[in-house]
């Protein structure tokens, strides 16, 4: 008999099903102000083309709140924080619908 491995997720993104652990993705905020927009936009180019198009996106933001940091002398856990506020904004907005 081999051990069993707990997963370690999130309380909201985890389902149990039958005993054992599923991972839900998605996102949290799916009712955000622009939410509509996206899910529009999605449909109507296609979920690859519109994949690429937000990684270019977030990408480029990244850069900037890189460029940002570096202009002020904040360190590395600065601007990971500030990628991560970001990304929750982006969230509730309905961005990342």
């Amino acid at each position: 008999m081999g051990a069993k491995v707990a997963a370690t997720t999130p309380a909201s993104r985890r389902a149990t099903s039958r005993g054992s652990l599923r991972v839900v993705a998605g996102n949290d905020y799916e009712g955000g102000l622009f939410a509509p927009i996206v899910v529009v936009a999605r449909d109507v180019i296609g979920v690859k083309r519109f994949n690429q198009i937000r990684g270019k996106a977030i990408a480029l933001h990244s850069q900037v709140i890189t460029e940002f940091c570096k202009e002020i002398g904040a360190d590395g856990k600065v601007r990971q924080n500030l990628i991560r506020t970001a990304k929750q904004n982006g969230g509730k907005l309905g961005f990342l619908a």
